[in-house]
């Protein structure tokens, strides 16, 4: 269950996949997990003791970091891109 809704996510796909219908795009694929593991952190912050989630936010995590390593050999420019918009790695 996801805490974005439909406008959210149609949102995100327009900003960063190009299109409202382009969900499959590598950007907003991270950028919705990004939205997601920002959401699920601030969670955690106060139910510390929540580990089925924490296991979810690590996997998630590792699905943003791979769709990452793909991004910047494929596109390294927009890689770039998008880690300055989102504000992740430095």
């Amino acid at each position: 269950m996801s805490h974005l809704s439909a406008k959210q996510k149609t949102d995100i796909y327009k900003k960063y996949g190009g299109a409202a219908a382009n969900t499959g795009a590598t950007e907003s694929q991270i950028a919705q997990l990004t939205e997601r593991i920002n959401h699920i952190s601030n969670h955690l912050k106060q139910n510390k003791k929540d580990f089925s989630t924490h296991r979810g936010l690590m996997q998630m995590v590792g699905r943003r970091k791979r769709l990452l390593q793909y991004m910047s050999r494929t596109n390294l420019q927009g890689y770039r891109e998008l880690i300055e918009k989102l504000g992740i790695r430095k």
